[in-house]
């Protein structure tokens, strides 16, 4: 999930610069929801300035772990300070560009390694083909964000969801199940996923892990929460995989 305060400036770069999403605002979610642990993804909009990371993650203590927008030249003591309070990872959006370039990855992919943290990928059918090979090589886990937008590209579905399902296989990637509507065409409840899901958590359900995406900050039209969540859960009906899918593989990766 991503929060947003308008006390705090958005970084030049910034593509999307949305309405304020507060820790109260999501607590709400979190009732409504029947949800207990957050993973904070800091937003391309403010660049490297952590102010609201931080802020969120000191409001939600220790159910709560954050994943860091940091380039090539970041300080180690800075990146420190983050890991200190709860950051795990550092994320790269190739898509909404923002400050992180695919130039930077290996730099920041070695200071992640001394810190144990993964690093976090949001990738275009094309870049995640041309990129896969590179990103086996990195010295530290790698999470792909939002279904790998394994059908955004009808040309390239096949191809992209072969990849996908490999490098599930070497056991040092992780896909997040967010945001369907970043994934496929809105075919009425994304049906066509489906089909996808249920091949990977036959598959691959300890690589697998869910999030909301609040708040939904591509979506000019905001989707229902509860209704997202209850769709994968039908796409995932054994309450052996719901519980790696929901819960336990997110223990692992995040450390919680």
């Amino acid at each position: 999930m991503h929060l947003f305060d308008s006390s705090v400036p958005f970084a030049n770069s910034a593509t999307f610069k949305p309405a304020d999403a507060s820790v109260t605002d999501y607590r709400q979610l979190q009732q409504r929801l029947g949800l207990e642990r957050s993973v904070i993804v800091q937003p391309s909009s403010y660049g490297v300035d952590h102010r609201v990371l931080v802020a969120g993650l000191r409001a939600l203590g220790e159910s709560a772990r954050g994943v860091a927008v940091v380039t090539s030249d970041v300080d180690t003591e800075d990146l420190q300070t983050l890991a200190a309070r709860g950051v795990v990872g550092a994320r790269f959006n190739l898509v909404q560009r923002g400050l992180t370039r695919e130039s930077m990855v290996n730099a920041v992919a070695a200071q992640a390694a001394r810190l144990g943290w993964h690093l976090q990928f949001h990738l275009l059918p094309t870049d995640l083909l041309r990129l896969a090979d590179e990103l086996v090589a990195l010295p530290v886990r790698v999470v792909l964000d939002h279904y790998g937008r394994a059908m955004t590209d009808p040309t390239l579905t096949s191809a992209v969801q072969s990849r996908l399902e490999q490098l599930l296989a070497t056991g040092k990637f992780w896909l997040k199940l967010s945001a369907p509507y970043l994934a496929s065409v809105n075919d009425g409840d994304f049906g066509s996923l489906q089909g996808f899901v249920e091949r990977l958590t036959l598959r691959h359900a300890d690589r697998l892990v869910w999030g909301t995406d609040w708040s939904h900050v591509t979506e000019v039209e905001k989707p229902d929460d509860a209704h997202l969540l209850h769709l994968l859960r039908r796409w995932i009906p054994v309450p052996e995989m719901q519980a790696l899918v929901f819960e336990e593989n997110a223990s692992r990766l995040y450390g919680l």
